[in-house]
C-alpha cells in the first residue's frame, strides 16, 4: 500500500563496485554528492564517503558472512523511513545491487511503500575482481560462457541447494561468490559430478583492493591450500581453464608498492595527488595530516612589502605554500600579479616554479637541487650587493637563506606569509595500527611534518616506529628526523613527491605478494 501522507524523498540504489573506490561510476559519485543519508555495506569502500556533503548522515548496515548486525527487513524499512522524511538516500552496495546484492528486495520494498527510487548499476565483483586478478572470464581459446553462482545462502546452511550436475557439466568459466567458507564442498561437488580434479581454480581475497591476494591450484589441491593459508571471506572463486592465463596477465598484484600501508603526513588539502599516486602503485594510503596552514601572527611586514613590490630586485619563493599564501594576501590587499612587473622571481623546486608559471609569471631561476643552499650558490653568481630581496615564507623556518644572502651584501626582508599549526587529527586509528605493526611506511615532506608527527604520537609510540620505514623528501627533512632520534630508511634523490615515490619503489624492489 502506498503511503501518501508524507512527501517522500528519493532512494538511490548505487553499486559501489567491488572495492577499489576508483571503480565507482560517475553517476554513482554524483548521487553521493547530493546525498542527505548514506546507508552503506560492509563491502562498500568507506573512502567513497569523501564525496558526500558535510551534513550527510552515514549509517553502517554491514552484513558479512556469519555476522548480521541488521536484518534485510530492517534495512528496507530504514530506507523507507529516511525517504519519507524528504531526504535523498543513497544505498551504497558493494558490487552491483542486482547481482546477489539484495537490490531486488530493497527495490520491491520501496515500490510497495510508494517511495521513488533510482538504480545505478555498479561494476560487479565477478567482472572487477577477475580483471584485477588478471583472469579473463572469457577467452576465445578456452571459454565462451560464464556462470555466476552464489556460494552462500540466507541461513548459512552447508547445503547450497544447487544443481551440481548441471553446473559441473558446463565447459566454460564458473564464478562462485561468497563461498570462501564452503570451498571444500564446492570443489568436492564439482569433482563428484564429473569435473576433472586437475581443473584450474583460483581464489581471490579482497579483490581490487591493496589487500588482494590470489591463490591458484586445482580442484584436487585447493582445499589443502585453503586450510594452510586460512583463506577467509570476502573471497571470489573462479573455476576453469582461464585461470591459467593469470601468469601472463598478472598486473595488479605486481605493482611496485602493492600491499604497503603508507602514512601520508601532508596537510589534508595537499595530500590528494600524493594519495592517488600511492593508489596507482598498489599501496594503501593512510591520510594523517600533521600540519595545517593558517594566517601568520603578524602580516605587517608582508603587507608593507606588497604596497611597493617594485622596490625589490627579487622575490624568493621556497615552497608552493609560500606562493599560494602570498597570492592570497596580494588579493586581500586589492593588488594583483602586475605588481611583480620587473621583479625577478626565484623558486626552490620545480613544483614551486610551476605554481608561479601557472599564474602567468615567468620564473627567472629554479636551482637544480631543491634546497636553499643550492639557490644561494646560484644567486651568489649574480652581483647582488645592496640588492633587496623579499622572502615570503612560513613564520618558522630555517635562517640559512636570509643569513647567507646578507653575507653576500644583499638586503633581505623576511615576511611571514603563513604559519603551520597542529591540526585536530584523530590519532586513534594510527595508534592502533602502529601498536599492531600494521604500518609499513611513514612519509615526511618537510621538517614541520617530522616535528609535528613526533609531537602528536608522543614518546610512548615512538618505539613503534622501529619496524616502520621512514621516508623523507630530502636531506633537510631527513636531518630533522635524525635529530629527533628517528632512523630514516628512504631519502629521495629528487626532492619532490615524485622523487620520494621513486625512492620508495627502489627500497621495496618486489612487492608482488605472489
Amino acid at each position: 500500500m502506498t503511503d501518501t501522507t508524507h512527501k517522500a524523498g528519493t532512494v538511490v540504489l548505487v553499486g559501489a563496485g567491488p572495492g577499489d573506490p576508483g571503480l565507482i561510476t560517475v553517476r554513482g559519485r554524483d548521487w553521493l554528492k547530493k546525498a542527505d543519508v548514506v546507508v552503506y555495506d560492509y563491502l562498500a569502500n568507506k573512502r567513497l564517503l569523501k564525496y558526500t556533503p558535510d551534513h550527510v548522515e552515514a549509517i553502517y548496515a554491514g552484513k558479512k558472512e556469519g555476522v548480521v548486525t541488521i536484518t534485510q527487513a530492517e534495512i528496507s524499512q530504514l530506507l523507507v523511513d529516511k525517504a519519507r522524511q524528504g531526504k535523498t538516500v543513497v544505498r551504497l552496495k558493494g558490487g552491483d545491487p542486482f547481482l546477489f546484492g539484495r537490490g531486488g528486495e530493497e527495490a520491491s520494498a520501496l515500490a510497495e511503500a510508494g517511495v521513488p527510487f533510482v538504480i545505478v548499476p555498479g561494476v560487479a565483483s565477478p567482472v572487477g575482481v577477475s580483471a584485477y586478478a588478471g583472469i579473463p572470464l572469457t577467452h576465445r581459446d578456452c571459454s565462451s560462457t560464464v556462470s555466476i553462482i552464489t556460494g552462500s545462502n540466507e541461513k548459512g546452511n552447508e547445503d547450497l541447494h544447487l544443481d551440481w550436475e548441471k553446473i559441473a557439466s558446463r565447459s566454460g568459466t564458473l564464478v562462485f561468490l561468497m563461498g570462501a567458507r564452503k570451498l571444500k564442498r564446492i570443489a568436492a561437488k564439482l569433482m563428484e559430478h564429473g569435473k576433472s580434479p586437475e581443473t584450474p581454480i583460483a581464489v581471490i581475497q579482497w579483490g581490487t583492493t591493496f589487500k588482494q591476494k590470489t591463490w591458484k591450484g586445482t580442484l584436487d589441491s585447493i582445499i589443502g591450500i585453503a586450510e594452510r593459508e586460512r583463506i577467509a571471506p570476502p573471497a571470489l572463486t573462479i573455476v576453469g581453464e582461464v585461470v591459467d592465463l593469470k601468469l601472463d596477465i598478472d598486473w595488479f598484484e605486481s605493482r611496485p608498492l602493492f600491499g604497503k600501508s603508507v602514512v601520508v603526513t601532508r596537510a589534508g588539502n595537499q595530500a590528494d595527488s600524493f594519495i592517488e599516486q600511492l593508489y596507482e602503485r598498489g599501496a594503501e594510503p593512510l591520510s594523517f595530516p600533521v600540519i595545517e596552514m593558517v594566517e601568520p601572527d603578524d602580516a605587517t611586514m608582508l603587507d608593507q612589502a606588497m604596497q611597493n613590490l617594485g622596490q625589490y630586485h627579487g622575490v624568493i619563493f621556497t615552497s608552493v605554500n609560500g606562493v599560494r599564501w602570498f597570492m592570497k594576501r596580494l588579493k586581500q590587499q586589492d593588488l594583483d600579479i602586475r605588481e611583480l612587473k620587473g621583479v625577478r622571481v626565484y623558486c626552490i623546486g620545480p613544483k614551486t616554479g610551476q605554481e608561479i608559471e601557472d599564474l602567468g609569471i615567468r620564473v627567472d631561476l629554479v636551482p637544480e637541487e631543491f634546497v636553499a643552499e643550492s639557490l644561494i650558490e646560484h644567486i651568489g653568481k649574480e652581483n647582488i650587493a645592496s640588492k633587496r630581496f623579499l622572502l615570503p615564507r612560513a613564520q618558522v623556518a630555517r635562517e640559512v637563506l636570509p643569513d647567507e644572502l646578507r653575507k653576500l651584501g644583499a638586503e633581505v626582508d623576511v615576511a611571514p606569509a603563513y604559519k603551520t599549526v597542529l591540526p585536530d587529527t584523530d590519532i586513534s586509528q594510527l595508534k592502533e595500527r602502529l601498536q599492531a605493526g600494521n604500518i609499513d611506511v611513514v612519509t615526511f615532506t618537510s621538517s614541520s611534518t617530522v616535528k609535528n608527527f613526533v609531537e602528536m604520537i608522543g614518546p610512548e609510540l615512538k618505539d613503534s616506529l622501529e619496524k616502520v620505514t621512514l621516508a623523507c623528501i630530502g636531506p633537510v627533512t631527513a636531518k630533522t628526523a635524525e635529530n629527533l632520534g628517528l632512523t630514516v630508511g628512504v631519502q629521495a634523490k629528487e626532492y619532490t613527491v615524485e622523487g620520494l615515490l621513486t625512492a620508495m619503489e627502489s627500497h621495496f624492489p618486489s612487492a608482488n605478494s605472489g
